[in-house]
């Protein structure tokens, strides 16, 4: 008992000089909470019964605190803060490819123009079997452990030793490390005369820029109207979202605002000195368009300069403010809302606590039939508001909803296509397909997918439009990947099934294929003749 007595009186002393420590290094009340936080930390750390990792504890006290305010309040560590701030950012330091795994082996799909790999001489369909003379290839190795080893910074080495086929044993190749950009312009081509089409992954440091390019470039051949495709834009930086907004607006004209407790209203605003204030607008958005994307919309419609088309967007209108901690690692805190033009709230209703609910929306969307109905949706009279110029009505309550409402088309792919797809049988025949043809199809085609004369003329029966009219899927790369499926227990229920799933599976196909032998703007030049929205779109514009 007397000893039982000691430990105690002796934690206690402890527990009173760490009191002390606490209130010389924050000299605060004594009922601060944060001297509350400090006494309760310095105490596990001196006096719990097994050791512990005080960073450890200190981070997932700030990941508590967070996980009990807004979804998007969050916590990164350091390592976290440069995979999240690098395809914002707009480069990377690597090699400079674009690879798929195909069976254990990282197979180079393209390589970067102009970039590191390219100029010693890699190639599309190259498999990298070795890394610094470590195999990479048939180790289950995870492909984030692969792009660790290529990746590094920019003036250092890496060997690489390459599978290329016809060629028997590896060829060595040795690459210095530059910086890769990273663009957000997914796809910029004239879709119809007269009507451009673009299409942006995300709002980074360089989409204004790209915007700029994709514009003059679409000028020349024609564009008077704009189709600039936000479907599936996760959103990004503020200020990228303003200066493409900037373009389409007028002067004065207000793009958005921020409001929160603590943070006073700052309105963004137009400065008339954009380049395309005059020509028709169509915004595509669907339910994964989100934030910048928003308020992209958002602004389009409110101020009367174009039309959205699509699914209501997934409201995520929350501004977060970063805060810097002393070790690299970062705090995002919700510090204010985004608010439309007309002041609709951009953010969707949400519990507080509640992260799973709040990520659980979406289902909770597609199984009250939003997405295939647009009589689903029913707003109240309180979230009615009206656009600046024509006014016109629109609803708040969270997200963008569109001007006119485009389905899901939930009967396009079947279950056999989905499994397909799933299980990777799909990707990995394309990627074999193109490997063993990529030289005999770019012959045939060329490798400029819309090829010019000296003159500046299109090169007839060459290039992406020659493939789009003339390629046709072969039926033995369909049986190759219904072989496959089979083999994995994976079959069509019926004929009609594998007769639907033969028709899109071929056009998903195609497109795969054309990316490959070009780049991500023919693969969406092949899938948007039969999307849904594409049509809703042109047939506004005509």
């Amino acid at each position: 008992m007397n000893k039982l007595r000691n430990i105690t009186a002796a934690a206690l002393f402890m527990l009173g000089t760490l009191t002390t420590q606490a209130q010389m290094r924050i000299n605060l009340g004594e009922t601060s909470p944060i001297r509350k936080l400090s006494i309760a930390e310095m105490a596990i750390s001196n006096l719990y019964v097994d050791s512990v990792d005080e960073n450890k504890l200190v981070e997932d006290a700030i990941r508590g605190m967070l996980e009990k305010l807004d979804p998007h309040s969050s916590y990164s560590t350091p390592k976290e803060v440069k995979a999240l701030n690098e395809p914002l950012m707009g480069n990377f330091e690597g090699i400079g490819v674009q690879f798929n795994m195909l069976e254990d082996t990282l197979l180079v799909v393209q390589t970067i123009n102009g970039g590191p790999s390219e100029k010693v001489g890699i190639l599309a369909g190259d498999r990298i079997i070795t890394v610094n003379d470590t195999s990479i290839a048939g180790v289950k190795m995870s492909k984030e452990e692969i792009m660790r080893r290529l990746r590094g910074p920019k003036g250092s080495k890496v060997k690489v030793g390459i599978k290329r086929r016809g060629i028997s044993g590896l060829a060595y190749f040795t690459i210095t490390r530059d910086k890769i950009p990273l663009n957000t312009v997914d796809a910029s081509y004239m879709i119809r005369p007269g009507i451009g089409y673009i299409r942006l992954s995300s709002f980074g440091i360089t989409t204004h820029s790209e915007m700029m390019e994709c514009f003059a470039k679409l000028r020349k051949q024609g564009m008077k109207d704009l189709i600039l495709d936000l479907q599936d834009n996760g959103g990004g930086f503020l200020q990228a979202a303003a200066d493409v907004l900037n373009e389409f607006l007028e002067n004065g004209d207000l793009i958005v605002y921020t409001e929160g407790r603590a943070v006073p209203r700052q309105e963004f605003r137009a400065m008339g000195n954009g380049t395309f204030q005059k020509g028709k607008v169509i915004v595509l958005v669907n339910e994964y368009s989100a934030s910048a994307a928003e308020i992209v919309s958002g602004a389009i419609q409110d101020q009367d300069r174009g039309l959205v088309i699509g699914r209501r967007t997934y409201g995520k209108g929350l501004v977060q403010r970063p805060v810097d901690l002393p070790d690299g690692s970062m705090i995002r805190l919700t510090v204010a809302h985004y608010y439309t033009p007309s002041g609709r709230c951009i953010q969707k209703p949400y519990v507080k606590g509640d992260i799973e609910g709040y990520y659980r929306d979406m289902e909770k969307r597609y199984k009250h039939g939003e997405f295939t109905n647009a009589d689903s949706i029913h707003f109240a009279d309180s979230l009615k508001y009206e656009t600046l110029k024509q006014h016109r009505t629109v609803y708040g309550g969270g997200g963008i909803m569109p001007d006119y409402f485009v389905p899901l088309d939930t009967t396009r792919y079947t279950k056999f296509h989905r499994e397909l797809s799933a299980k990777s049988i799909v990707i990995n025949a394309n990627l074999r397909y193109a490997e063993k043809n990529r030289k005999a199809l770019l012959k045939l085609y060329g490798k400029e997918a819309d090829p010019v004369n000296s003159s500046g003329i299109p090169v007839e029966g060459k290039g992406f439009k020659a493939f789009n009219e003339k390629y046709q899927v072969p039926q033995s790369l369909l049986d190759d990947i219904y072989a496959e499926g089979k083999k994995q227990g994976v079959e069509p229920k019926d004929d009609d099934e594998l007769q639907q799933t033969n028709k899109y599976l071929s056009m998903q196909l195609k497109a795969l294929i054309a990316r490959d032998l070009w780049s991500m703007s023919e693969y969406f030049r092949v899938v948007n003749e039969d999307a849904d929205a594409i049509k809703c779109a042109l047939d506004k514009l005509r």
